[in-house]
């Protein structure tokens, strides 16, 4: 993703969004190579905070003893009371099972990136546990896509209601409605959304 290339087009478009850029650092984005591994912490981070997660995520990993991210074969290896043993819910334990199974029998091909969003997120959201949230989430931070606008995200509707001063939380729908000024750039516009709601921000 060109981010330079991307902000100068939201500057172009949309006025109000120049201040917002302006308040804080451009976001940096990195590719990540283990497709296997961003989606199991996707199931990890879901409805946790930060710390919980991330203190589950560890001994998860630790699990395997290992520096390296375990394969899919471990994981299929590792038995659900193996993995509750560790913070995990019953329900994320199967979704992880399941994360592993789609990649041990090559249902996601290593060559995803080469795949439009729509495919991304077919291919993804075939596997029991992988909605679109995290579909979108692995779109914006593991292949790096410019033009994903994630309106069901708690998070983003926030943004997009401090950003438009509505008086309720958005409809999806209208947010994705307003947002098509933000194309095909949109990755960048959603990431300013969650930083309204981190602030300190006035307008």
């Amino acid at each position: 993703m060109n981010v330079k290339k991307g902000l100068d087009h939201l500057r172009k478009v949309d006025k109000k969004m120049v201040r917002v850029i302006d308040e804080f650092e451009a976001p940096v984005f990195t590719k990540e190579k283990n497709y296997f591994e961003a989606l199991v912490r996707a199931i990890v981070y879901q409805q946790l905070s930060g710390k919980a997660a991330s203190t589950i995520y560890g001994r998860f990993k630790d699990i395997y003893r290992g520096n390296a991210f375990p394969s899919p074969k471990m994981v299929l290896e590792t038995n659900h009371i193996t993995l509750r043993s560790v913070g995990l819910s019953n329900q994320k334990s199967s979704y992880i099972h399941n994360i592993a199974e789609a990649f041990e029998h090559n249902r996601i091909p290593e060559d995803l990136d080469a795949s439009p969003d729509e495919e991304v997120m077919k291919m993804l959201t075939q596997i029991k546990g992988v909605g679109p949230w995290t579909a979108e989430m692995f779109l914006m931070f593991t292949l790096n896509r410019p033009d994903v606008f994630p309106a069901t995200d708690l998070g983003v509707q926030k943004g997009f209601q401090i950003f438009h001063d509505l008086d309720d939380l958005p409809e999806p729908s209208f947010m994705i409605k307003k947002a098509k000024i933000w194309k095909p750039y949109r990755t960048l516009a959603a990431h300013y959304m969650w930083r309204l709601v981190e602030g300190p921000f006035e307008w």
